[in-house]
């Protein structure tokens, strides 16, 4: 790769004043981010409705979001090993060809009309396994390459292109469902593709990595995988800030019943469901869009444990409405919140970890993050078949008001926390 443009990103020589200064190598990463997020989100969109048009009932939606947490969290702390120790970009790389693999599977099941959804499950942990390595790598780029004094920028606007995906791909998939509903998946597949070929573009960077030891033992590598966990263990505020979500969206992960509310409580079709799921990906971009243009940088704490309550009341509105639009809305609120809070975290976590150690850090943080999204799934879909869908989507929103509170007691250090500067790992 040249390196005029790896310089560029790492020296500060073109420090970010706006979006428009940052070099056309960062903005294929944000490209490849765009890509992989709404072929990832597109693809599960549908798959809900799929496997809710076979089986009828909630449960199955929670066991596609368990079938999705395993892989996460079995596999996370040895994916930051690896995007700690070899180049981020191929590890990016390496499971975007995993998903498409996956994908390509899904596509040749669907094709033949199934009904039985075991190996759907199946193909599902396999995609997660390919996601788990896929995502330490991917989103500590972004903080990587950032130039100096940019990197809360460099974090809103990776996050408009994952929300833009988030827009994109459901309505999109939707569309494609409708032509066929084994099409989707092979969308997906090439959409992996493209994203391979944008990294291809992104410079190499020059970042610290974690040294092996030759002929280091099981048992040391075994640890050294843990590393991550214990480093957050003992950080106050990452621990607070990284439970606060799981929990949180333990509760509140109320987008895995779309599927079932689309159909049971606001009467719409696949198309109509890929507009709810986009909703989402409306209410965060307009936020991520006024984070890149003026980062959040004072009142960090009080503000995160805002968004979050908001959150649960957006959800909480999500339950109890049968008017599409007023559904399109909640959901539009809810990830808004949701949105700053991701900013707020996705900021924090980096700043706050020795770049030797990120990759594995961000890889335990994912099973916070997107773990509580799958096990959240999960319990929704268990809570969907005993409470109904209202009556699941209405107790998560109040559960997830209720981690906020007791997390206030708990995690005090949170409350406290007045910029990003005061959770350096220098301090």
């Amino acid at each position: 790769m040249p390196s005029d443009d790896s310089t560029e990103a790492s020296s500060g020589s073109s420090a970010v004043e706006g979006p428009t200064r940052i070099g056309w190598r960062l903005w294929a990463l944000l490209g490849a981010n765009f890509v992989s997020l709404a072929m990832m989100i597109g693809q599960v969109t549908i798959l809900g409705k799929q496997v809710f048009d076979m089986t009828g009932e909630e449960l199955h939606l929670g066991f596609i979001g368990l079938a999705g947490f395993v892989p996460t969290a079995l596999l996370a702390p040895f994916s930051g090993v690896v995007a700690d120790r070899y180049e981020r970009r191929i590890v990016y790389a390496c499971g975007l060809a995993g998903e498409a693999l996956a994908s390509i599977g899904m596509y040749l099941y669907v094709a033949t009309e199934p009904t039985s959804v075991l190996p759907i499950f199946a193909l599902v942990i396999a995609f997660g396994s390919a996601r788990a390595f896929l995502t330490a790598a991917s989103r500590a780029l972004p903080v990587d390459m950032a130039p100096p004094g940019a990197v809360e920028r460099m974090v809103a606007l990776s996050g408009v292109a994952w929300q833009a995906g988030v827009i994109v791909g459901p309505v999109v998939f939707g569309f494609v469902f409708v032509a066929g509903p084994e099409f989707p998946y092979l969308l997906a597949a090439f959409g992996s593709m493209v994203a391979i070929g944008l990294l291809t573009l992104v410079p190499s960077g020059n970042v610290q990595r974690a040294r092996s030891t030759p002929g280091a033992s099981a048992r040391e590598a075994f640890n050294h995988a843990f590393e991550g966990l214990r480093f957050i263990r003992v950080n106050r505020i990452l621990l607070g800030i990284m439970s606060l979500d799981l929990f949180a969206v333990l509760f509140g992960g109320a987008v895995a019943l779309l599927p079932a509310i689309a159909e049971k409580r606001l009467g719409v079709g696949a198309v109509g469901l890929g507009w709810l799921r986009a909703a989402e990906g409306v209410g965060a971009s307009i936020v991520m869009v006024l984070l890149a243009v003026r980062p959040l940088r004072h009142r960090v704490g009080p503000i995160l444990m805002t968004v979050v309550a908001m959150f649960g009341l957006g959800t909480i509105a999500l339950g109890l409405t049968r008017s599409y639009l007023l559904a399109f809305g909640a959901l539009m609120v809810l990830a808004a919140a949701d949105a700053v809070s991701m900013f707020i975290r996705s900021t924090l976590v980096p700043l706050a970890t020795p770049e030797e150690m990120r990759g594995r850090v961000l890889a335990v943080e994912w099973v916070f993050i997107g773990g509580s999204n799958e096990l959240g799934a999960f319990e929704s879909g268990v809570a969907g078949a005993l409470l109904g869908v209202a009556g699941a989507v209405v107790f998560g929103g109040v559960g997830t008001l209720a981690v906020v509170a007791v997390w206030w007691f708990l995690f005090p250090e949170i409350g406290k926390i007045s910029s990003f500067a005061q959770v350096r790992p220098d301090r």
